[in-house]
């Protein structure tokens, strides 16, 4: 059912895309919207700043959008790794944060704020890492010969000792002063499910930022693939995303320069959103160039898709 609205909501996006004309004009600060121009410049802050970022042609020349440059289609980065499933972070209350217009890097008005569940994840992990290295005990000082060695004794002759061949015997196997690679002795004795189990099973996506005629702002697609680099279903991209996110701000539709039907997060907030922090960084005495869009764009939008670790590593602070 779900499959089939979504559909419907993509034909009738594209045919209002189709009679929606190309915005001229600059509207960043008055109502948090892109022309054409402003994110080809937001485009190559981030690659330039971000060179996991690459800008990409369409994939047919009938794809081609002619207000856009041909070389300039749409941004992507790929082979971004995602390590683990949403339903595998733990979650905990005590790391959520409500950002709201009192409070937070990127405050929103108090109705319709937005949850970050995973605000002070960062900080949890750091004060797990301090109290491990304060628990750990002292290395055990190194211990100097025995006192009572025999100086006096005959010397071993190495070649006597090959020639016997003790050092091929088995009883060697035994002795329990050998040094023995416990991760490699285990991953060795495993078998069948039990040493896949050892094995990380990493997912990749390709992401794809796209301008949206319709909404007037940049799109996020992604494309998933399983660790021999299979494409995934549907069903399993959505495990990747935030579980208040899916089936709601995600959606599948058709790429606009690429004739593939991919997962997207609508974008039918992000105009509203991104208004809320320029108002957020004009009360605080600074002002958001446009050229930044995509830094602050692509932080929101981790909420949604929160193992995904994808490149935004400029900071961008109030």
């Amino acid at each position: 059912m779900q499959d089939i609205v979504n559909s419907f909501k993509s034909a009738a996006l594209s045919i209002g895309e189709t009679f929606t004309p190309v915005l001229k004009e600059s509207k960043f600060r008055e109502t948090g919207v892109l022309t054409p121009e402003e994110y080809v410049a937001a485009g190559d802050h981030l690659v330039h700043h971000c060179p996991t970022w690459k800008w990409s042609t369409a994939s047919d020349p009938s794809k081609i959008r002619p207000f856009l440059p041909a070389d300039k289609q749409f941004l992507i980065t790929k082979n971004v790794p995602c390590h683990k499933r949403c339903k595998q972070m733990e979650y905990d209350e005590k790391l959520e944060k409500i950002i709201n217009d009192d409070e937070g890097e990127y405050a929103t008005g108090e109705e319709s704020g937005w949850v970050d569940t995973h605000h002070y994840e960062k900080e949890k992990e750091t004060t797990a890492v301090v109290t491990e290295l304060q628990t750990s005990p002292a290395p055990a000082p190194p211990t100097s010969p025995e006192s009572d060695d025999d100086s006096d004794g005959e010397a071993l002759d190495l070649d006597d000792l090959i020639e016997s061949g003790a050092l091929d015997s088995d009883e060697n196997d035994d002795d329990p002063n050998r040094f023995v690679n416990e991760k490699a002795a285990k991953l060795n004795t495993s078998s069948g499910d039990a040493a896949g189990a050892e094995v990380e099973k990493i997912r990749t996506y390709d992401l794809h930022i796209c301008y949206d005629k319709y909404y007037q702002v940049p799109r996020l697609f992604l494309m998933g693939y399983d660790e021999n680099r299979r494409p995934l279903t549907v069903d399993q991209t959505y495990e990747d995303f935030s579980a208040d996110h899916s089936n709601k701000t995600i959606t599948v539709e058709t790429h606009p320069s690429m004739d593939l039907q991919m997962p997207t997060v609508h974008p039918c907030k992000h105009a509203e959103m991104m208004k809320r922090l320029i108002n957020q960084y004009a009360e605080s005495g600074k002002e958001l160039g446009v050229h930044e869009y995509l830094f602050l764009f692509l932080k929101f939008v981790q909420a949604v898709i929160p193992t995904i670790e994808y490149d935004f590593t400029r900071a961008i602070k109030l």
